[in-house]
């Protein structure tokens, strides 16, 4: 898998793609739906597959005091991708030159001109261009005038209606992970770097990883069941805790999982901790002893739920 940037020339060998365009965070089942049609089309014609997506999300950029909403980072998305069967991410670095563009020169001046691309698959209601100008019918003009291929993939519905990024962030918000792992097709994961932090748990008798949440989705505050994946692929279950930690003075956002039967130094390494199943809120302890007590409760409830093989 090979990650380009927009504003940089394009591989020789990547001129003529099929590209998948959207922003796709998450990679839920429609963006996968709009992915695949892309890889199908791709293969079928002997030409590669390119999927784009954009950092910052255009959220961001339009709104930057908005909380937190990533569902996925550029890495993840990437390997995501790859999984898929796309042979290149491009990345568009959203600035004020994409988004003050018009929707006939995105595609002349970006999607022709530069990238060179044969075909574009979107979601048949994905917009682009300068006030959201584009949509999927002048997407399907513009591409005859620079003959450029056009595909759209219809919303992926379940029996609550569109499967969208909305719909998994209200689930995460909820605490709802068996809905968001279904409209995922994975659970959410969040991945970030083991920093060093107070060392309140190894007191306790429950040492955990300190992780920043960084640019991701806040899901509900609490105790979860939890599977870490170490760079080595080592696979670990145990139980965390998201949220302010609210026994301890002053509160500190953090993810910290605790991972059982596993006593090495994770410390600078970046693992992703996958949430499977929210156990309870978050709560204040008066004691320690309290908090020590709960705690071996909520690892004995995620270890039951976590008997069975992960997926």
């Amino acid at each position: 898998m090979i990650r380009l940037d927009h504003r940089k020339p394009i591989p020789e060998h990547l001129h003529g793609a099929i590209l998948a365009l959207g922003n796709f965070d998450g990679f839920h089942q429609g963006h996968q739906a709009v992915v695949g049609e892309a890889v199908r089309w791709a293969r079928e014609e002997g030409r590669p597959a390119i999927v784009a997506t954009f950092d910052p999300h255009p959220v961001r950029f339009f709104r930057p005091d908005t909380e937190p909403f990533r569902l996925t980072s550029l890495d993840q998305r990437e390997e995501l991708f790859a999984q898929a069967g796309a042979d290149a991410m491009l990345v568009f670095h959203f600035d004020q030159a994409i988004a003050g563009m018009p929707a006939d020169r995105w595609v002349e001046d970006i999607i022709h001109a530069r990238l060179q691309t044969a075909g574009v698959v979107t979601g048949d209601d994905f917009t682009f261009g300068k006030d959201r100008s584009g949509n999927a019918g002048s997407l399907r003009e513009l591409g005859e005038r620079f003959d450029i291929m056009t595909r759209f993939v219809a919303a992926v519905h379940d029996s609550d209606g569109p499967i969208s990024s909305s719909r998994i962030r209200d689930a995460l918000k909820a605490g709802d992970c068996t809905t968001a792992r279904r409209l995922l097709t994975r659970p959410f994961a969040i991945r970030s770097v083991v920093q060093h932090g107070d060392k309140v748990g190894r007191t306790i008798g429950f040492p955990t990883a300190n992780l920043d949440m960084g640019s991701y989705l806040r899901p509900r505050y609490g105790i979860y069941a939890v599977a870490g994946a170490l760079p080595d692929g080592r696979i670990l279950r145990g139980a965390a805790n998201l949220g302010i930690r609210p026994t301890f003075d002053p509160p500190k956002e953090l993810l910290e999982p605790f991972f059982f039967d596993f006593q090495e130094n994770l410390y600078d390494q970046e693992i992703e901790v996958a949430l499977h199943h929210f156990l309870r809120p978050e709560a204040r302890f008066d004691s320690l002893e309290a908090l020590q007590e709960q705690m071996g409760r909520d690892c004995d409830n995620a270890r039951k739920l976590l008997s069975a093989p992960l997926v």
